[in-house]
C-alpha cells in the first residue's frame, strides 16, 4: 500500500512539471513573447477590473456616458484594424506593435488629466484603436517569427499566460478598490501605463521580419482581404462561436439571479473555473489545429460543445439551488471545452489561410468577426437567453451548431481558392 502511495506521490510532481514545461515556452523569442503577454495582461486586468468605477467616481461620468463612450471607442478600434494590418504587411508587425504599446503608455497616463466626457471619449477611442490592433499585430508577428508547426502552440501558450496575468492584475485592482479614493485609482492608471511601457521595451527586443518582403506583380497581386468572401465568412463564423464570452460574462450572471434559484455568488465561482481551466488546458487543447482542415474540425467541435452547454443551462430555469448549481457547473465545463476548441481553431484559420504577403491585413479582417461579436453579442445573448428562457437558449444552440458545422466546407473552399491564386512574385525594389 505504501509503495503505491509513494508511486502516486512521485507521479504528481512529474505531471506538474510536464504541464509547466508545456505552458512556459523555451528560451528565445517565444519566452520573450510570453513575458510580454503576462505583463500586458496584468495591466489589462488591473485596469479593466477597476475602470468602470474610475470613470464614475474620479472623472464623474454618468453610467450612460460611460456606456456611450466605450461603444464609440469600440467602433473606432474595429474600423482601424485592417489599415493597421496593412502597415504590418508593408513594414513588418514589430514596429507597428511597438508604436501601439508606446501610444498606450502615453494614453493611459493621459487618463489622469481627463475631466469630462469629451476628453474621455477621445482617450478611450485612441486606446481602443491601439488595443484592438495589438492582437492581430501579435498574431502577424507570430506568423513572421515562428515556423508553421509552432505557431498555433505558441498562440495557445500566450492565451494561457494571458489569463494568468489577467488574474494577477484583477487581484491587484481588488486592493485598489478596497483602498478607494482618487490616489488609488491614479495609481492603477499609472501602473497600467508602466506595464505597457515594459511591453514596448520587450517588443523592441523581439525579432522582426528579416529583410523586405517580396511584392507581387500587378496581375498576381492578391485582392483585398475585405473582398475575400470565404475568409470574411469564416471570420464571422468564428465571431459567432465566440459568443461564449458574453454568454459567460453577461447572460449567465443575469440568468442565475433572474431565472434560477441559485445564489448570485455562484457566478464568481464559474468565472474562476473558466479561467483556471483555460490556463491549465489551452495548450493541450490546441493540438490538431496545425493545419487549416484540422482547425476547421476544431471549430465544428466547438459548435457542438457550445450548443450542448446552452441546452444544459436551459435546464436550470426555475430549478432549485440543489439542482441548478451542479448543472451550471456542468454547463460551464462544457462551455470551456467549446471555448478551448474555438480559440485554437480560429488561430489555425487566421494563420493558415491568408495569402503570402497579406498576413497583417487578413489578421485585421479576421479581427472584425470578434469586433462584431463584442458589439452585438451582449445584446443578442441577453435578449435570447434571459429574455426568452429555454426557447432563447435553444435558438442560441442552433445558431452555434450551424456556425460550427459550416466551418469545414467553407475552409475547404477557401483552401482551394488559395491554391489556385496566382503566385508569381518579383523582388521588392
Amino acid at each position: 500500500m505504501a509503495s503505491k502511495e509513494n508511486t502516486a506521490g512521485s507521479r504528481i510532481p512529474g505531471a506538474v512539471r510536464s504541464w509547466a514545461a508545456q505552458l512556459v515556452p523555451a528560451p528565445g523569442p517565444a519566452r520573450r513573447l510570453a513575458v510580454l503577454t503576462v505583463v500586458q495582461s496584468t495591466g489589462f486586468g488591473l485596469f479593466l477590473s477597476s475602470s468602470a468605477i474610475f470613470f464614475r467616481r474620479t472623472i464623474g461620468l454618468s453610467a450612460q456616458q460611460v456606456g456611450l463612450g466605450l461603444s464609440v471607442a469600440g467602433l473606432a478600434g474595429m474600423l482601424c484594424t485592417v489599415p493597421i494590418g496593412r502597415l504590418a504587411d508593408r513594414y513588418g508587425a514589430r514596429l507597428p506593435l511597438l508604436g501601439a504599446y508606446v501610444a498606450l503608455a502615453v494614453l493611459f497616463t493621459g487618463y489622469c488629466g481627463v475631466t469630462g466626457f469629451t476628453g474621455f471619449v477621445v482617450v478611450a477611442a485612441l486606446i481602443s484603436v491601439c488595443e484592438t490592433a495589438s492582437n492581430p499585430l501579435r498574431m502577424t508577428l507570430t506568423h513572421e517569427v515562428f515556423p508553421p508547426d509552432e505557431r498555433v502552440r505558441v498562440s495557445a501558450q500566450m492565451r494561457s499566460l494571458f489569463n494568468l496575468g489577467f488574474m494577477l492584475g484583477a487581484a491587484v485592482a481588488a486592493g485598489a478598490l478596497a483602498v478607494d479614493g482618487r490616489a488609488a485609482f491614479y495609481a492603477v492608471i499609472l501602473l497600467t501605463a508602466a506595464a505597457h511601457t515594459c511591453c514596448a521595451l520587450i517588443t523592441w527586443r523581439l525579432p522582426g521580419r528579416a529583410g523586405t518582403p517580396a511584392t507581387t506583380t500587378l496581375e498576381a497581386k492578391p485582392k483585398s482581404g475585405l473582398r475575400d468572401v470565404r475568409f470574411v465568412s469564416l471570420a464571422l463564423l468564428c465571431g459567432i462561436l465566440e459568443l461564449y464570452q458574453p454568454i459567460l460574462t453577461v447572460a449567465l450572471p443575469l440568468w442565475i439571479i433572474g431565472r434560477t434559484q441559485a445564489p448570485g455568488s455562484v457566478n464568481a465561482g464559474l468565472l474562476v473555473l473558466d479561467t483556471v481551466l483555460v490556463i491549465a488546458f489551452q495548450v493541450a487543447a490546441s493540438r490538431g489545429a496545425e493545419t487549416a482542415p484540422g482547425a476547421a474540425r476544431m471549430l465544428r467541435r466547438s459548435g457542438l460543445l457550445l450548443a450542448g452547454c446552452c441546452l444544459v443551462f436551459a435546464l436550470t430555469q426555475d430549478a432549485s439551488a440543489l439542482v441548478a448549481v451542479p448543472l451550471l457547473v456542468l454547463g460551464t465545463v462544457v462551455l470551456v471545452l467549446g471555448e478551448l476548441s474555438q480559440s485554437a481553431g480560429s488561430w489555425g484559420l487566421s494563420l493558415h489561410l491568408p495569402p503570402p504577403g497579406k498576413q497583417g491585413e487578413y489578421q485585421g479582417v479576421f479581427a472584425l468577426g470578434r469586433g462584431l461579436q463584442q458589439t452585438a453579442g451582449p445584446f443578442l445573448v441577453t435578449a435570447l437567453a434571459v429574455g426568452q428562457g429555454r426557447v432563447g437558449w435553444a435558438v442560441l444552440a442552433v445558431l452555434l451548431l450551424l456556425a460550427g458545422l459550416a466551418c469545414p466546407p467553407l475552409t475547404r473552399a477557401a483552401e482551394a481558392a488559395l491554391a489556385t491564386a496566382p503566385a508569381r512574385t518579383e523582388p521588392a525594389r
